[in-house]
């Protein structure tokens, strides 16, 4: 059997799928990542699986290298340096496959309780409050919804979107993205003239830093509700603060912020925190989108299922 580290929490499912392919998982989850190079040096690791706990680096691989592949379990592969993989012989797998209906079904979810006010008529009820013309919402099949990206994560709200009748348009960088029917493929100034609703679906990378910034809001015809269940990063906060306040950006649902450690947030970034946190018209939620029971049990099967590819990859 080859041997694959795995220095974060997975689904108990996976070591005896592992096994099925002929590859050993060393299990240490609570690995502390100033320890990881050592453990890569300590065996012939072929495989290193891992979520969130750490940036996989040149540095990182050196320690290892024997290894053939890294396994991201998740879809996003922004805490990995693609270019030093690719440098050091070593393949990327992840695993959008498996939380993309999560994250379809949140994002659906999120925008309905914008769009009808559900979590602020709660907190009002749960006061003694009773406020129904306050809370007159909006009915999302009037609306023409704009995703931008169209991989994984937004081919799957757009599959969920359908049923409710509104229009679905689309924009995705890549020339080579085919629509699946569930949107119409726009350009960039398309959907900005035309979207009442942005949904962001785009990976993090050097080149989508603030993506959506002043001059991108701006570029809008009409006033929005944003949702966010891609990256924090992705976002100008300050900028989309500048646009709630102003009433340009009528609301927004966001699973991610740019800085999601809040014991370390700038001074800049607490000041727009304190504002999303304390606003109405604001939905917060810690990075879940994609976090259910069954996506954690289905990014095994994804990710195991790939590693079996690699055909020869994965021998020792």
């Amino acid at each position: 059997m080859s041997l694959c580290l795995i220095i974060d929490d997975m689904h108990p499912s996976l070591l005896p799928m592992l096994r099925s392919i002929g590859v050993e998982g060393d299990y240490q989850p609570k690995l502390l990542a100033a320890d990881v190079p050592a453990a890569l040096a300590a065996r012939p690791y072929i495989g290193l699986m891992v979520r969130s706990k750490m940036r996989i680096t040149a540095a990182l691989l050196a320690h290892g290298p024997q290894l053939r592949y890294v396994a991201r379990a998740g879809a996003g592969v922004d805490n990995i340096d693609e270019e030093a993989l690719a440098a050091a012989g070593v393949v990327l797998v992840n695993a959008p496959e498996g939380n993309r209906d999560a994250v379809g079904e949140f994002a659906t979810g999120q925008l309905l309780a914008l769009l009808r006010h559900t979590v602020r008529a709660d907190a009002e009820v749960r006061r003694g409050e009773w406020h129904r013309e306050a809370n007159r919402g909006e009915e999302l099949g009037t609306k023409t919804v704009g995703l931008l990206g169209y991989g994984h994560m937004g081919r799957a709200f757009a599959q969920r979107l359908r049923g409710f009748g509104c229009m679905v348009l689309a924009h995705d960088h890549d020339p080579a993205v085919a629509t699946d029917g569930n949107a119409e493929l726009v350009p960039l100034a398309e959907l900005q003239a035309r979207a009442e609703v942005l949904s962001l679906h785009i990976p993090y990378s050097a080149s989508n830093h603030q993506f959506v910034n002043e001059e991108f809001l701006a570029a809008f015809a009409h006033r929005i509700w944003l949702v966010n269940t891609a990256r924090g990063e992705v976002v100008e906060q300050a900028a989309l603060v500048a646009r709630l306040q102003s009433g340009q950006v009528r609301g927004a649902a966001l699973d991610v912020l740019e800085n999601e450690k809040l014991a370390t947030l700038t001074p800049a970034q607490q000041a727009s925190y304190n504002y999303l946190r304390t606003a109405p018209h604001v939905l917060l939620s810690p990075h879940i989108g994609g976090w259910t029971h069954q996506s954690y049990q289905r990014i095994n099967e994804v990710l195991v299922a790939k590693i079996a590819a690699l055909g020869l990859l994965v021998s020792a």
